[in-house]
C-alpha cells in the first residue's frame, strides 16, 4: 500500500471553500480503480490548515492518479488557493491493504 499525507495551509479567503474547491477531485481520486481511502480533515487549531490522508494498494495505482486528468486539473486550481507549499508524508507499506484496527482501543459494552 502507498500510504500519502499531505498538509495544505491554505490562504484565509479560500479556506471555507477549500473542499468544495477540492471536491470534484476527491470524488473522481475516490473512483480510481487502485484507490483505497482519499479523505480531508480540517485543524481544529488553525482553520486555514487541511490535511489530506490517502492510500492506494500500490505504485501502480499511485502512479496512475499522479498521471491523471483530474490531478493534474486540481493542482492547477489548487495552486491558487493554497498560501505555501504542502508539506507531504509519502511511504510504501508492504503488506498492508488499507486500515487495520486499533489494538490498544474497543467500544465498551
Amino acid at each position: 500500500m502507498i500510504f500519502i499525507a499531505v498538509r495544505f495551509t491554505v490562504r484565509p479567503e479560500h479556506a471555507d471553500s477549500w473542499l468544495s474547491l477540492v471536491g470534484p477531485f476527491t470524488e473522481a481520486t475516490r473512483a480510481e480503480p487502485g484507490n483505497l481511502f482519499f479523505d480531508w480533515s480540517r485543524s481544529v487549531d488553525d482553520p486555514h490548515t487541511f490535511t489530506l490522508l490517502e492510500a492506494f494498494a500500490d505504485e501502480e495505482a499511485g502512479a496512475a492518479h499522479v498521471q491523471s486528468e483530474h490531478f493534474a486539473a486540481r493542482l492547477a486550481a489548487m495552486a491558487d488557493a493554497i498560501a505555501e507549499t504542502p508539506e507531504i508524508i509519502n511511504v510504501n507499506i508492504p503488506d498492508q491493504h488499507g486500515w487495520s484496527a486499533m489494538a490498544e482501543l474497543s467500544p465498551r459494552g
